[in-house]
């Protein structure tokens, strides 16, 4: 059909339902349901609201009312007709008006139509509404071909195109429906109308319509390429096979058509293809011809990258692939690419499956086949017709047929979660699903799928109402009764169809059950605990046999009971049998039978071996045989015996093992070669699942982690030996041999004599102590080994300004090596470079711009700075370097803060120096930057002087002068020819002069001053003459001889004396002597700026920059220009990304109205003008404003919004710093292409200038750099019209190349019912509007486990390039750091070790560690993990994974591997590191590159920091338990398997183990103090202080105390910022309190780790990532804190005084102190640290107000609807929630680990003196006799309070005082009779409080058993009345110290010590705060 718009006849239209206007006559009337009114109305020409409409018509209707609203006021009846338009969709779209607010929408258009139809038909220039359209189309169209192919247009030229072709193409529209005469019809077919206007299609980088054709990017040569690729339809099937009457545009067109994907997608996916192709196509190597290559070899390489999955897959399953090519080359590139798009279209519709990239293969295998049978043309031979594919190309076929089926499937399974409290077992999540595509039984799926397979089943059914009908089945054939005859058997009833259908059974899990258990921890690292345990066992032999050297443990009896440990090695292979079959039993329906086999013939041939090691053992105990050997050998005899030679038959398979870990490319290709003989040998080992094979590393790798490993075990079997286990032997000899008799307390076990729970006592914490303390050898050597790889990377190298300064000349060349792409022959010369990165001597010759482009990046960086007020005017001048043609040549003229006082200083030593002028020349060069500046201050002063100076005798008396000193400088003769000491006062002069031309430009100076001010610099210049000639120049006379020649030369003398008329440098008549205001050129002013600069510089500019961000920013990127980095590619040729945010409700900007709101704390604003002031008068003088409210006087509150946004965690602020790598590429792409002039000319200028070159720009960034940020709310927001939806449209508007995808939630009206219809949309910001680019259908609902990678996965297909960065909302970047991304996307180009990198792992600076002590703690300790840390855990221990979001991922890698997150419910709450896993286990490289930072911000407060470290805890135990960490455990070799153990879990479970470990000593203590063992130790045995134990705590304080994190933090801050700093930070830390912090967050990592994997409970917690830190209340802490901290810290404080209060006299209160300190320090720091880390915690007043707020609190009731913030009750509630899902042996070990609150009641009662010494059992049975009248006497004062407490008050105060009365007496009489003391009531509440509260831990346990019986009532009241006593006394302390106000100032100085140092303000911040 032609584009070209042809005029038609009106017609008139038949009535219909609804209305339209006028069309083809004026007087043409026209009846319709909806009246008007005919009265005129006054016109108001508001716009219509086109934002804000209902979500079932927006897409629809939007644009017809935007361009209504765009041409109203030119065109008002175009407005009209676009709005009328808009309503026929609406009232098309929904009749009945069923959707949400459809009918108040239809309504007000109506009303709107009808307000305008009169005064628009009155304004129209035509007359009939046709005429007027093709009036104003044919207008529009004109203007675009008319404009159309300019390239050299201006924004706003721009924007009016744009607008010109958005009205054309709807104005199209309503053309082509108001002519086309079909009515509803043409209304219906809008879509192919829209789709034939050719005037303006959304588009997102490539304009692929004819429109776009002269778009700049459509001109590149790949790009032309790439779409000739696309566009080859040759050869393929005829149109009319798919029922399409015009031939196919393109392969994605055909492939629509040919299986169904939506033409959203096509276009999507169209367009991520041509990208792919052209940017593939570039890096390919070219040939001599410009012409490009055909893209054979680009093609190619894409097909190796999608499609090695797929291969893989297939060859796992053994199943041939099903891309086949044909032989002709061009048939095969049509056909690749072919493939490659299936694949895209699929990959893009998928949704959710995008997470199962098996099945994803296994759609593809099934559509792929059928792809080459339509292309093949093949023939069915059932039917005799032509192949179609199975679901055909119908409208959304595949996503109805193919993607919806499976993700019901995913959707009902997540379900069946319950939100994260259903066990794990009970639901497939996406990984059980994924991994049925493992097996060949996936295949029995079919295509078409086959939905009665049990693959689609997601409930088991009942299983006996199916075999009652088989019963019934079975029945008939026996009788041989009819179906009748069967019917009427009332028993059985009748039999339908579906009863008769093969039952479905659900597959339940796959290969893996997430089972909460701590046996998960040994299961998955098996081998290091037995590793673990049978070291630990020869150690102990060794010790008892008393071993000094290694060699002796070759002594034949030593030997053979070390061999010992093998039992125990068969022991605990027989465990781990055990627990394998226990813990698969729940995949047994899909285990395959094989895998039954041999895990049935593993445990057969465990227990095997656990019966005949023990039996050989006992039987050949020192019988062995021993040969002498004849040499002299260090083993001297060889012995063996019948158990030796099981051993060595035993160890067969582990000495298999070891030799294949030496050669791991055997090992490798064993595991990865599908040959029948490697997979048996493998079979035996490993499940043989799809991945985790093939992870071994190289050799050299494997060495260097081995080797570190060796090292550290060493270290800790060395230490544990000698500090641990040997010391402990004596002890437990003397305790084995004394016999305890007398008991002080009634045991259980009298005859048991050897002590046995003694020795348990004192071995355990030793115990615990051992297997926790290689993490803190890990360590010690991580802080070494990172350390010293820092030192060798040159990380450091620069570290303060002063080393900046020093280092600077050589930056320049640095940049080159680093930054500047290199010509071929630079590049060979660099591959010869040898231990250095970069050699700064070479390549001048290619180069000679080198320098200039290193001034014009400087530059830029510097602006930046500005932009971003960090620096000041005065500091952006000082720090800028001068652009000019000297720099082509290589001259440079460096900043003026690198020249401060230099020229000042060389001026004093030239002044007075008295040697010769050789010395003086070397004196000031030694210093080069002195030197510079004296020679730039020389040369401009006579630059300025050449300009200024235009009198033909003044020019000659210049040029004398000048010559004069350049000769004496040429002779040597400088010091003689001269007097310099005089150089002050022309210092000073020419101070004066410059400063007068200064003032004196023509912009600044008013005329009537310029004769004044002309005066004035001629007198200087006169001054100055007469300095120079008469005071300096020994030989001035010559000078003067030029002045006035003179006869007679004897009247020389008398010069001076004579006045000249006029005067030198004075201007007569029209001669003018100087030119005066000098010419108005930006470059001149500039100079001589810099030249007062240099001459008034002081020193203070050597502090330049102030502010300490700007500082680490430059010396970090100073130092990185010095590091080991790949060679920069051309943008051209350099690899394109993406970069992806998520989002959901965070901040984009603070409102105005946040920013002075000050409800709950001071403003924002308030807060942020005190924490950044050098930032905030920076801001200030940049707005030319004084003060804030001048600001607001002056309108300019959006900049001052996005002036406090960039300081918060926002997402403007990271929109704004990932924005800068567009910048950066533009910038480098100018540089790449730009000439010498266009360098010297600037950046700025010339994209302003040359337009051309500015589109080209523009288009090589479009094309390397896509930034998509997943607003997932934005759909919502702007319906609601939230003010966050108008946030993220500005920030489209200011940053035009910003995306922004979002799910759409709509109600379409399906068969008049509406359904919820989901979208996922990409949309860009058009001339201040939102326009929506692309519109994917999905099946359902996106987030249906975790929301992030949800998030990321629906915005992922709209991401671009071959590399994708992850970057979150709270994260900054740099423009300096944008420099270097092309350099870091090389490294995917570089091989380290086996394959090349997959995930690129980046450091980040923490920017919120500033002010709040706290935040400082935090920062650091994050700062020391992502570098030190992670530069270790990527090499050498290769096992980095993926921590967070700036890592860089492989796009290509991972969108076929399952994508950059996981995303099933709980399990995956750190979604983030299980991409790590999956990258690892699917054969990916993850490095780490420290020469690249980006910025993130973390919590800042207690309160924040513990949310965090709860949620990561809580993400480290669900990865406990995880199939990844198995898999990881399992498939690692032995020494990468620890590595990978103390780098994830280890670390929690080592803190978990740790603080048990405390407890297991203390309660050891209590048993022995309570029993009487201790007493008969000490006496008897002489065992008083073990030395072991102090170790253990020791060892234990070590990571108590947070120096697991210190030492390689205080190493990381050594290396970056010099060790006497990190020294002085350390111990300031330690002043301000870092002790308890890092305490206290150990007590929250193992409360919510241990926590989680008994119960579960794991859930995403949100910190809100406030930027301002302010008091929290007493009830908030308590409800934070009480159970992870509170409970347990006044648990080891009753522990403590117990045992204080009963060890024996004899030991020694020092050793006491000593070994407890830890403890006490401990227990007091977990009730504390809430309150000392809280502002203003100590401030009486706010004090008062917590005790209010508490108590009201505490006593409000629960119940539905009621937040757990405002009643104890509901709190309490939730708190329990973990336990509600908990199992049954969860709760029993709940059960029993409460037990352990008895046991203070158990052993206390038998020590009061009311006992008399008795340890009868009756005195125990008394106890529990006084507990249970004491609950009774509670219950009845409770019973007395509903009783008689409202209507009978006075007996109810009698009856307390009764109640109170008989306890007093009871208790007196007590005290006579039965000698009851005071020692006894606080003994006795120490035993029956924890016994109270462990009955309440049992009955939260039972819950389910008791709830609704009186006794969890009485429960409720009792642990309400624990929590009020426990708030009690942690308030006490509290309120007595805030009646002494130092302590206030002291926790404020404390708390922001680091804000002090800095010169801030945080008193008015907690004034304002107080006063609010």
């Amino acid at each position: 059909m032609s584009h070209e718009i042809v005029p038609v006849d009106p017609i008139d239209v038949p009535s219909t339902s609804y209305s339209r206007p006028s069309i083809g006559r004026e007087d043409s009337p026209e009846h319709h349901e909806y009246t008007r009114s005919l009265t005129f109305r006054e016109h108001v020409s508001e716009p219509f609201d086109s934002e804000r409409l209902p979500a079932t018509l927006a897409s629809e209707i939007q644009r017809f009312l935007r361009i209504a609203n765009l041409v109203e006021s030119e065109e008002p009846r175009i407005a009209y007709l676009c709005r009328f338009h808009a309503f026929e969709i609406a009232h098309h779209m929904d009749r009945n008006s069923t959707g949400r607010g459809v009918r108040q929408f239809k309504t007000s258009l109506l009303q709107r139509l009808e307000q305008d139809e009169e005064f628009t038909v009155i304004r129209r220039k035509e007359k009939s509404d046709v005429r007027e359209l093709k009036r104003v189309y044919h207008a529009y169209k004109e203007y675009i071909i008319k404009h159309g192919a300019a390239f050299n247009l201006d924004n706003s030229q721009r924007e009016k195109l744009v607008n010109a072709r958005r009205i054309a193409s709807v104005l199209y529209e309503v053309l082509k429906t108001v002519t086309s005469g079909a009515g509803p019809q043409a209304i219906a077919d809008r879509e192919s109308i829209r789709a034939k206007s050719e005037f303006y299609v959304p588009y997102n980088i490539l304009p692929l319509d004819r429109g776009g054709v002269h778009q700049a990017i459509m001109h590149l040569p790949e790009i032309k390429a790439a779409v000739a690729i696309v566009r080859n339809t040759r050869g393929l099937p005829p149109p009319e096979d798919f029922q399409r009457h015009q031939p196919f545009v393109d392969l994605f067109e055909f492939l629509q058509y040919a299986f169904g994907f939506q033409s959203g997608n096509v276009a999507n996916q169209r367009e991520h293809m041509i990208l792919l192709l052209s940017n593939t196509i570039i890096r390919q190597p070219q040939k001599q011809s410009s012409q490009p290559k055909s893209g054979d070899e680009a093609v190619d390489a894409l097909m190796k990258k999608f499609f090695k999955n797929y291969t893989s897959w297939c060859k796992f399953l053994g199943r041939k692939n099903n891309i086949r090519l044909p032989c002709v080359k061009k048939e095969a590139l049509q056909y690749k690419t072919l493939y490659i798009g299936l694949y895209l279209l699929i990959w893009g519709e998928a949704s959710n499956l995008r997470f199962m990239p098996e099945c994803l293969c296994y759609i593809f295998h099934q559509m792929a086949y059928e792809l080459h049978g339509v292309l093949a043309g093949d023939v069915s031979m059932i039917t005799g017709e032509k192949v179609v594919p199975a679901y055909g190309g119908g409208h959304e076929t595949f996503l109805e047929k193919v993607v919806t089926p499976i993700y019901k499937v995913i959707e009902k399974e997540a379900e069946k979660n319950k939100n994260g409290t259903a066990d794990h077992s009970m639901w497939r999540n996406y990984d059980d699903l994924n991994e049925f595509f493992w097996s060949i039984e996936c295949f029995e799926l079919g295509w078409p799928m086959r939905e009665e397979h049990d693959f689609f089943c997601v409930e088991p059914l009942d299983t006996s109402k199916p075999r009652r009908w088989r019963e019934k089945l079975r029945f008939r054939r026996q009788t041989k009764k009819t179906d009748e005859e069967m019917e009427d058997d009332e028993e059985l009833g009748p039999i339908t169809e579906e009863q008769i259908k093969p039952t479905q059974r659900w597959l339940g899990k796959t290969n893996f059950v997430e089972i909460r258990s701590f046996w998960q921890i040994f299961r998955s690292f098996d081998r290091m605990w037995s590793f673990f345990v049978l070291s630990l066992q020869a150690l102990i032999i060794m010790a008892c046999h008393d071993v000094g050297s290694p060699l002796q443990i070759f002594n034949a009896n030593i030997f053979e009971d070390v061999m010992s440990i093998f039992i125990t090695s068969a022991f605990l292979k027989l465990i781990k049998g055990i627990l394998d079959i226990i813990f698969k039993w729940k995949t047994r329906t899909t285990m395959p039978i094989n895998e039954k086999k041999k895990q049935l013939a593993r445990l057969g041939l465990a227990a095997m071996w656990t019966i005949i090691l023990p039996v050989l053992y006992s039987h050949s105990r020192r019988k062995y045989i021993c040969y002498f050997t004849s040499y002299k050998t260090w083993l001297g005899e060889w012995c063996f015996s019948p158990y030796m030679v099981a051993v060595t038959i035993y160890l067969t398979g582990s000495a298999v093992e070891l030799v294949l870990f030496f050669v791991p490319a055997i090992s490798k290709y064993i595991e990865t070669s599908n040959h029948r003989i490697f997979k048996t040998l493998y079979w035996w080992g490993q499940p043989r699942l799809f991945i985790g094979r093939g992870v071994q590393e190289t050799q050299i790798s494997q060495f260097k982690y081995t080797f570190f490993w060796i090292l550290v075990l060493l270290t800790k079997f060395a230490f544990s030996y000698a500090f641990e286990i040997k010391p402990l032997i004596e002890p437990t000899r003397l305790i084995m041999k004394v016999g305890v008799r007398n008991y002080e307390w009634h045991e259980i076990f009298p005859e048991v004599k050897s002590n046995a729970a003694a020795i348990v006592a004192v071995w355990a914490p030793i115990m615990v102590v051992y297997f926790m303390d290689t993490q803190i050898w890990y360590s010690v050597f991580c802080t070494i080994f990172g350390g010293l790889y820092g030192v060798l990377h040159h990380l450091g190298e620069i570290r303060t300004l002063g080393m900046l300064r020093g280092r600077f000349h050589t930056l320049p060349a640095a940049f080159n090596a680093s930054l500047i792409p290199h010509s071929m022959k630079d590049e060979k010369r660099r591959k010869q470079r040898g231990f250095f990165p970069f050699n700064f001597c070479r390549g001048s010759d290619g180069q000679k711009n080198s320098m200039a482009k290193f001034v014009l990046v400087w530059n830029q960086v510097i602006n930046s700075f500005r932009t971003e007020d960090l620096i000041s005017n005065k500091e952006l001048d000082l720090m800028t370097m001068p652009m000019s043609s000297e720099v082509l040549s290589g001259i440079i003229r460096w900043p003026i803060f690198l020249l401060a006082n230099k020229f000042s200083t060389a001026l004093s030593i030239a002044k007075d120096f008295k040697e010769k002028d050789d010395a003086l020349y070397r004196r000031i060069r030694r210093d080069e930057y002195m030197y510079y500046a004296v020679k730039e201050c020389y040369e401009s002063l006579k630059y300025i002087l050449q300009i200024l100076v235009v009198g033909d005798l003044e020019k000659k008396i210049i040029s004398g002068i000048i010559n004069e000193i350049e000769e004496s400088i040429r002779q040597s003769s400088l010091l003689e020819e001269f007097k310099l000491k005089e150089l002050p006062t022309l210092h000073k002069k020419c101070i004066e002069l410059v400063q007068l031309l200064v003032e004196g430009s023509e912009e600044k100076l008013p005329v009537e001053k310029i004769e004044e001010q002309h005066s004035k610099l001629v007198k200087a210049l006169q001054d100055i003459f007469e300095l120079v000639t008469n005071d300096m120049m020994v030989h001035g006379d010559r000078i003067l001889d030029l002045l006035e020649p003179l006869e007679d030369s004897e009247e020389d003398t008398g010069i001076f004396m004579r006045v000249i008329e006029p005067q030198l440098f004075e201007s007569y008549g029209e001669r003018r002597c100087i030119h005066f205001p000098l010419p108005d050129s930006a470059s001149l002013s500039e100079q001589i700026q810099r030249f007062l600069l240099l001459l008034t510089v002081k020193d203070s500019a050597m502090d330049i920059p102030e502010n300490l961000d700007a500082r680490r920013r430059i010396s970090f990127f100073a130092t990185s220009l010095f590091m080991d980095m790949p060679d920069a590619p051309k943008v051209r040729n350099m690899m394109s990304f993406s970069v992806l945010t998520p989002h959901y409700q965070e901040d984009i900007n603070f409102s105005t109205k946040e920013l002075h709101s000050a409800k709950s704390s001071v403003s924002i604003i308030f807060y942020m003008q005190k924490i950044f002031p050098d930032e905030w008068k920076n801001f200030l003088e940049r707005m030319g404003c004084d003060n804030l409210d001048a600001l607001k006087r002056e309108g300019k509150e959006e900049e001052l919004r996005n002036w406090a946004s960039f300081r918060g965690q926002t997402l403007s602020r990271t929109v704004r710093g990932m924005m800068y790598c567009r910048e950066a590429l533009k910038l480098q792409a100018f540089l790449d292409m730009a000439d010498d002039e266009d360098i010297l000319e600037g950046y700025d200028d010339v994209e302003r200038s040359n337009r051309p070159l500015a589109a080209q720009l523009d288009a090589l960034a479009d094309m390397k750099f896509t930034y998509v940020v997943s607003c997932q709310m934005f759909g919502a927001q702007k319906s609601a019209g939230d003010p966050h939806a108008q946030d993220i449209l500005d920030l489209m508007i200011k940053y035009p190349s910003l995306r922004v995808a979002y799910v759409e939630e709509r109600e379409e009206i399906l068969s008049d019912n509406p359904e919820k219809v989901y979208y996922s949309i990409l949309v860009k910001a058009v001339n201040g509007f939102d326009q929506e680019i692309y519109r994917v259908k999905l099946p359902g609902p996106p987030n249906i486990g975790e929301g992030k990678p949800e998030n990321q996965n629906h915005a992922i297909i709209f991401t671009r390039g071959e590399a994708l960065q992850t970057i979150d909302m709270n994260q900054d970047n740099y423009l300096e750091e944008a420099f270097k991304m092309r350099n870091l996307l090389q490294e995917f180009l570089r091989n380290r070790g086996r394959r090349p990198p997959t995930i690129l792992g980046l450091r980040e600076h923490i920017f919120t560690g500033s002010v709040s002590s706290l935040a400082w703690f935090m920062s650091y300790q994050e700062t020391s993990f992502v570098t030190i840390g992670q530069r270790l855990l990527a090499n050498p221990l290769r096992v980095r994974f993926h921590y967070g979001h700036p890592d860089v991922f492989d796009r290509i890698f991972h969108i076929t591997r399952g994508g950059i997150s996981k995303a099933s419910r709980t399990i995956n709450l750190s979604e983030d590191v299980f991409a790590g896993y999956n990258t690892t286990l699917r054969r990916g490289c993850i490095t780490y590159n420290e020469y690249l930072q980006v910025g993130k911000g973390r919590d800042v407060g207690l309160n924040q920091i513990s949310k965090f470290e709860a949620k990561v805890a809580n993400g480290n135990s669900e990865q406990t338990i995880s199939r990844d960490i198995y898999r990881l455990g399992q498939r690692f070799d032995f020494f990468r398997m620890l590595s990978c153990y103390f780098t994830t879990i280890g670390f929690y479970f080592s803190s978990l183990i740790s603080v048990i470990g405390i407890y297991i000593y203390l309660y050891g203590q209590l048993y022995l103090v309570l029993s009487g063992l201790q007493k008969t130790l000490i006496l008897e045995a002489k065992v008083k202080n073990i030395k072991s134990l102090e170790t253990a705590l020791a060892s234990q304080s070590f990571l108590q105390l947070g120096l697991l994190t210190g030492l390689p933090m205080v190493m990381e801050i050594g290396l970056e910022k010099g060790f006497l700093i990190a020294f002085q930070d350390f111990i300031l830390m330690q002043l301000q309190l870092a002790a308890f912090f890092f305490t206290f967050s150990l007590g929250t990592k193992t409360h919510y780790f241990g926590r989680t994997i008994l119960h579960g409970g794991a859930k995403y917690r949100p910190t809100g990532r406030k930027v301002v830190v302010f008091h929290a209340n007493f009830s908030e802490n308590y409800r934070l804190y009480s159970r992870s901290h509170f409970i347990k810290g006044f648990e080891l404080i009753i522990l403590l005084v117990v045992y204080e209060l009963f060890k024996h006299t004899s030991q020694s209160n020092m050793a006491y102190s000593f070994i407890t300190f830890s403890v006490w320090f401990m227990s007091l720091t977990w009730l504390c640290a809430p309150f000392l880390f809280n502002p203003s915690g100590f401030t009486w007043e706010i004090i008062v107000g917590d005790w209010r707020d508490w108590n009201r609190w505490i006593k409000e009731q629960g119940g539905i609807g009621i937040q757990q913030d405002k009643s104890w009750q509901s709190w309490w509630n939730d708190e329990q929630a973990h336990l509600r899902g908990s199992g049954v042996g969860a709760r029993i070990l709940e059960i029993i680990l409460s037990l352990r609150f008895f046991l203070y009641q158990y052993g206390l009662v038998y020590h009061l003196d009311i006992t008399q010494s008795s340890t009868n059992i009756i005195v125990y049975a008394l106890s529990w006799v006084v507990i249970l009248a004491t609950f009774l006497t509670v219950k009845a004062v409770d019973l007395g309070r509903q009783l008689f407490s409202t209507r009978k008050h006075l007996v109810y105060r009698f009856f307390k005082v009764f109640v109170f009365v008989s306890i007093l007496t009871v208790i007196i009489t007590l005290s006579n009779i039965c000698h009851l003391s005071i020692k006894d009531l606080i003994v006795s509440c120490l035993a029956f409080l924890p016994t109270g509260w462990g009955l309440i831990l049992i009955a939260q346990a039972v819950r389910p058993k008791i709830e609704g019986t009186s006794l969890w009532e009485f429960t409720q009241v009792l642990a309400r009345a624990y929590d009020y006593g426990m708030g009690v006394v942690l308030f006490a302390p509290m309120a007595i110290l805030a009646w002494l106000p130092i302590i206030s100032a002291f926790q404020t100085r404390f708390l922001f010590n680091e804000a002090f140092n800095r010169r801030l303000q945080i008193q008015p911040i907690l004034a304002g705060k107080k006063k609010k």
